[in-house]
């Protein structure tokens, strides 16, 4: 009686002493209506709030819509937006959240909240946005939501839920975007979902869901056009063949369906998908070839077909697809050579498993094509239009080739072995590298200088192990990467010891004399976090070869983005990786005067403890200009290049510390900055995502198994990422701040320390 009483009196002697042109609309910025405020105080004692956010609500209603009350918005003295994520909330939702007549947006997310999701929400007809995501809800969706006809978007994702999809939601007319990855859900997806004219996003993964995926994508409700641009289905035990129907999305962008039991052949219709970024078929028992009809999808970027049971070649035109991000058939049953095109992009990684495919890795050699005759003019046989050789001839002819082939070898490692003597004798005889040492700790002093058997130069750096110019030019290489500075090898010694070596392009490196003096600069930096140069090799024809160690996990970009399911990569370890970096950068801006200029997830190594080591830093400065700038514009092309550099052409702190932003925002989302979504680049992307509120979509879905724990760090790394990919300059911390708040947003356990390019990261820096 008291309450009411003093919510009527209250805005009355309010009136008497504002002045006489305040207007009845006051109110409304003040008192909430009678039946919303009841809704709001069972609201707030089924709760559990243990940060005391709450505390704003008081007993008299007053300053409710006055923006006092945390978390709640009104319009004429009625509650729209009930917005609460993030508060460490218990507790359940009250079965009341029915009075609220008005209400537009319920935001819980990313709270402890349990319990079952009231039926009563179906009796909100305002309601446009739930979101409930990362709690702790039980039970089953209410189909009661299918009476929300404004219903636009539905996040019950990372809860406990259980039961089926209701077909009810069908019924929402407007609703383009349903989240329900990460639950407990089974049954199958119910046919008037998959005719629904207004869904645009339906993420399943994660889930119970079985039986067939239905074959009714596009015949859509009353006739309309179906808009879906993204089907997500991955993780489930979703079994028979893929519907042909979804050829019939010609808005689709985005098709995955991975771990789950799919079989059959591919369907050659979903080369009609001419709007499609992503595929992902990969872990199924999928087979058949891959379908020609793919190389209409001019957007695709990414092809995930590994771990199922296709045959038949890997299409040419595959080779040929500029825009290919991600691409990966490894562990099926292809036969054939692989694209040079693909393989040089990819690396071996992406093709394993395949016992008769060929051409990936120096182990898998195609085989040649024997020509008809060492002398095209001749016979055969001496018979006209020549006849097959027999069996005994063809026994012979391998005999023979054999023979000179094991001949041929027995020569190379001869030699090899002969130069390695006498490259030994020279160190011993002209005061390099004495056989002492070799022989002791496999160290060559600093800048040591070893003439090579073909009249090039070795210089050795600290810390490098005791090989020869012949013992690198005899070291059986493989391929690992091509970039604009030239190719990557990764060198295997005839000790056993690997290094890796990149050999630069001709005609982009400064003259000799210049060339030399930056390099030796160079050789002399040693961080946890930088990789390590430990040599150069000048050839007597002008070829250039840079040694460094090698790094047995690859760049991060493999690392993140080329694992299968079973190599999950928590959230420690991406933090470790981004505070490394941050390290690394910085002793490069303060210490050593470098700007990197291109870093990317790509030049950044990860070594077998997973401590991240920046690659490529300083190679600007043996290039030509020329050089800089196809590497500037390469950088854009992947997405790391911060937006002033189109016209600047020239580096600064602040683009590098807007790339590293890019790769914080990678190790955030899991995805590759080369992936446009929905044609914008990945910071444009996320901000777009966090401006709507959706920011579970934004994080990795590994991540948000841990949110509950982890919320907050991943939040205000968000935040930190979103800071340095700023398009103002200007507002962009400079990389000292970042790895301040890195360190601050999760403090270091242990601190390890060294002061060579192999030891483990340091706070120091």
């Amino acid at each position: 009686m008291t309450h009411i009483l003093y919510t009527l009196v209250l805005p009355l002697l309010l009136l008497l002493l504002q002045p006489l042109h305040v207007t009845p609309q006051t109110w409304d910025g003040i008192i909430v209506t009678e039946s919303d405020f009841q809704a709001l105080q069972a609201f707030k004692q089924e709760l559990i709030d243990p940060k005391g956010f709450l505390k704003t609500w008081n007993d008299s209603g007053y300053g409710a819509c006055s923006g006092r009350w945390e978390g709640i918005k009104c319009a004429q003295g009625q509650v729209i937006v009930i917005q609460l994520p993030w508060r460490g909330l218990g507790g359940q939702i009250t079965s009341k959240i029915g009075q609220f007549q008005a209400l537009r947006k319920l935001s819980l997310h990313d709270n402890n909240i349990g319990g079952k999701i009231p039926k009563e929400l179906g009796y909100l007809p305002n309601l446009r946005g739930l979101q409930l995501f990362n709690n702790k809800f039980i039970g089953s969706i209410p189909p009661s939501l299918g009476s929300c006809t404004l219903l636009q978007t539905i996040d019950l994702s990372n809860n406990f839920l259980k039961g089926s999809i209701p077909q009810s939601l069908a019924n929402c007319s407007k609703l383009f975007r349903v989240n329900l990855t990460l639950n407990h859900l089974s049954g199958s997806i119910p046919d008037p979902i998959a005719k629904s004219n207004s869904i645009m996003y339906l993420a399943l993964q994660y889930n119970n869901f079985s039986g067939l995926i239905p074959d009714s994508w596009g015949s859509g409700q009353n006739g309309g056009k179906p808009v879906f641009k993204s089907l997500t289905f991955d993780h489930n035990f979703f079994t028979g063949v893929l519907p042909v129907s979804l050829s019939k999305l010609t808005e689709l962008e985005v098709l995955s369906v991975s771990h789950n039991q799919i079989s059959g052949n591919v369907p050659s219709e979903l080369g009609g998908l001419l709007k499609v970024r992503s595929i992902d078929l990969s872990n199924n028992l999928i087979n058949g070839s891959i379908p020609l009809s793919f190389q209409n999808l001019t957007l695709l970027d990414s092809l995930t077909l590994d771990h199922n049971n296709l045959s038949g070649e890997i299409p040419v035109f595959l080779g040929d697809k500029l825009n290919l991000t991600s691409f990966n058939v490894s562990y099926n049953n292809l036969s054939g050579s692989v694209p040079t095109q693909l393989f040089s992009k990819f690396g071996p990684s992406a093709f394993v498993g395949n016992l008769n495919l060929c051409g990936y890795s120096p182990s898998t050699q195609c085989p040649t094509s024997a020509s008809p005759s060492t002398n095209p003019s001749e016979p055969l046989s001496p018979q006209k239009g020549g006849t097959k050789l027999n069996t005994k001839e063809i026994i012979l002819i391998a005999a023979g080739a054999l023979i000179a082939i094991l001949l041929l070898i027995c020569c190379i490692l001869l030699c090899c072995l002969l130069k390695k003597k006498k490259g030994a004798k020279q160190k011993d005889t002209e005061g390099g590298v004495s056989s002492a040492a070799a022989a002791g700790k496999g160290v060559a002093p600093p800048e040591a200088e070893v003439a090579g058997e073909a009249g090039g130069k070795l210089v050795h750096f600290e810390g490098t192990m005791g090989f020869t110019a012949d013992d690198l030019l005899c070291a059986t290489a493989e391929i690992m990467g091509k970039s604009t500075y030239g190719t990557v090898y990764k060198a295997t010694l005839e000790d056993g010891d690997q290094v890796a070596v990149k050999r630069l392009r001709e005609k982009i490196t400064k003259n000799q004399r210049e060339f030399e003096i930056e390099v030796n600069l160079l050789g002399k930096i040693r961080h946890p976090n930088l990789l390590a140069m430990r040599a150069y090799y000048l050839g007597p024809k002008g070829e250039k070869l840079l040694v460094f160690d090698y790094m047995p996990k690859g760049s991060l970009a493999t690392f993140l983005h080329a694992r299968g399911p079973e190599t999950p990569v928590d959230w420690p370890t991406r933090m470790q990786i981004a505070k490394g970096m941050a390290r690394g950068l910085l002793s490069l801006h303060t210490h050593h005067n470098i700007i990197h200029g291109n870093l990317t997830s790509s030049n950044v190594l990860l070594d077998e403890n997973v401590n991240p080591k920046i690659a490529d830093f300083g190679l600007s400065r043996l290039m030509t200009a020329a050089a800089n700038s196809n590497v500037i514009a390469t950088a854009g092309a992947l997405g790391y290049r911060a937006p002033e550099l189109s016209k600047l052409k020239k580096a600064n702190t602040k683009t590098d510390v807007y790339s590293l932003g890019v790769i914080m925002l990678e190790l955030l989302t899991g995805k590759s900055p080369g992936e446009a979504m929905n044609g914008v680049d990945l910071p444009q992307w996320v901000a777009s995502i966090v401006k709507e509120e959706w920011t579970n979509e934004v994080f990795d879905l590994e991540l948000m198994k841990d949110a509950s724990a982890i919320g907050d760090e991943l939040l205000n790394t968000l935040k930190l990422a979103l800071h340095c990919v700023d398009p103002s300059p200007s507002a962009r911390p400079e990389v000292q701040l970042v790895l301040q708040q890195l360190e601050e947003i999760r403090p270091e356990t242990t601190t390890s320390s060294g002061d060579d390019g192999g030891a483990g990261p340091s706070m120091s820096e």
